[in-house]
């Protein structure tokens, strides 16, 4: 099957929410990781909040934050909008969402950032199962 890695720097909102859908929309498809080149002590409490109430899911069930190291090879590494040099982690295809980071921010912003993802990784999923990704390459 093949491997999606939701990258980031701190590995605690959006490439966690990334992982939670892929998990939840995508399970049959690809297997969703997500980490960073640091972490914080657990994943954005809006965002574990604002997932819970619209989607039912529960980040901190399943996820917590996580280095490159921990998780295996990928084949895929999606890049969540850094702003700043984004980890390096070797894949066969590589892609860039530019997502902004809602941390801080009030739930609209979140809620924004959230179905922007959701959106993208149906768009992965599809991409995925129609071949069109790897065609590129």
């Amino acid at each position: 099957m093949i491997k999606v890695a939701f990258i980031c720097v701190h590995n605690a909102c959006r490439s966690q929410i990334a992982e939670a859908f892929g998990k939840h929309f995508a399970a049959d498809v690809f297997e969703s990781y997500s980490a960073g080149t640091e972490t914080k002590p657990q994943i954005n409490q809006d965002a574990v909040r604002l997932m819970k109430q619209r989607y039912g899911i529960d980040m901190e069930k399943t996820q917590r934050p996580k280095l490159l190291s921990e998780i295996p090879p990928v084949d895929v590494v999606v890049t969540m909008g850094c702003n700043v040099v984004c980890p390096y982690l070797p894949s066969r295809h590589r892609e860039d969402w530019d997502l902004d980071d809602p941390s801080g921010k009030d739930d609209e912003e979140y809620i924004k950032v959230i179905q922007k993802i959701e959106r993208k990784i149906k768009e992965l999923r599809s991409r995925i199962e129609t071949g069109s990704l790897f065609e590129v390459i």
